[in-house]
């Protein structure tokens, strides 16, 4: 098994790459106690405290292996005192140190220990069964390329969403992405009845970025919600580029008892628009079918309100 730890002369490479091009990081405060370098129980000390990205222009890399933070944002000073997780891409491989942010004459200062570590793969997340998806899209004229589709963990995504699925420690800022997205909606004429947004905010609301073990690797689409007339995605910006106004076609998939299998409905779909967080880290597409069977709506109107379709 592949040690997470760098070998001495990885370090020096590392801390040579540092000095000499300096690289945004990503400062997250750690519970000391849960801290051993051990990838699976390096929590955040509070869940308020999200990490907070500093970028390469704000940091200077010493020779005797010394961060110099220049200007970093105010609540890292929250920090001072305090063990953090440093983490960053070398190469576009995730790699992470623990440090604690220091007050010195020149300012906020980290030392780089002797023990850099990768950044593990995360444990593959248990996703609903009852559900799965493909989106096709255009390349260069071939209309096989796809990315899988996935339902997002802890999302209900054939019920009506509701208010009260947002976490509460997350719902102010939902509230102010809702009336943002519902004046733009209603301008583009695709607010309908508004209820496509809530699971939009929630996600834009909710997530937190977070360094991946490989930087850049293309992620399946999140399925935030299903319903007869539209479907909602969500992604890290820039995973997969859905354009607005663009068309794509959709194979959805639905496990059935046996000896049924499974049932496929194909649609076409058009990006009604796309919604952002303020930092531009997360991205959510609504869509609406532009082609869907009869009996395909009826099945998901069926499935989403418990009522029959008429």
């Amino acid at each position: 098994m592949e040690t997470s730890k760098l070998t001495g002369i990885e370090r020096e490479l590392v801390l040579q790459y540092l000095i000499d091009g300096n690289v945004p990081v990503t400062v997250t405060p750690i519970d000391e106690d849960e801290s051993d370098g051990d990838d699976e129980k390096v929590k955040p000390a509070t869940a308020a405290l999200f990490p907070i990205a500093i970028k390469a222009e704000q940091l200077k890399v010493l020779e005797q292996g010394i961060i110099l933070l220049t200007n970093p944002p105010q609540n890292v000073r929250d920090f001072i005192d305090k063990k953090v997780r440093v983490e960053f891409y070398f190469n576009r491989l995730g790699l992470y140190f623990e440090t604690k942010i220091k007050q010195i004459k020149a300012g906020l200062a980290l030392v780089i220990p002797s023990s850099i570590n990768r950044i593990q793969e995360s444990a593959p997340v248990q996703r609903p069964t009852e559900f799965s998806a493909e989106l096709y899209f255009s390349v260069n004229q071939k209309t096989d390329v796809h990315i899988d589709c996935v339902c997002a963990q802890g999302y209900e995504i054939f019920s009506k969403p509701v208010w009260k699925d947002i976490d509460e420690s997350a719902q102010a800022k939902a509230k102010a992405y809702l009336e943002e997205f519902i004046v733009h909606a209603r301008k583009k004429g695709v607010a309908g009845s508004g209820v496509q947004l809530i699971p939009v905010v929630r996600y834009l609301a909710e997530k937190v970025s977070k360094m991946e073990s490989v930087q850049g690797r293309k992620e399946p689409l999140d399925v935030l919600y299903v319903s007869h007339e539209r479907v909602v995605f969500g992604q890290k910006a820039g995973n997969v580029d859905l354009q607005e106004g663009a068309e794509y076609a959709l194979e959805m998939s639905f496990p059935l008892p046996r000896p049924l299998g499974e049932r496929k409905i194909f649609a076409t779909c058009r990006v009604e628009s796309n919604y952002y967080d303020d930092k531009k880290e997360f991205a959510c597409a609504v869509c609406r079918y532009t082609s869907l069977q009869e009996e395909d709506v009826r099945f998901l109107y069926e499935k989403g309100t418990g009522e029959k379709f008429i």
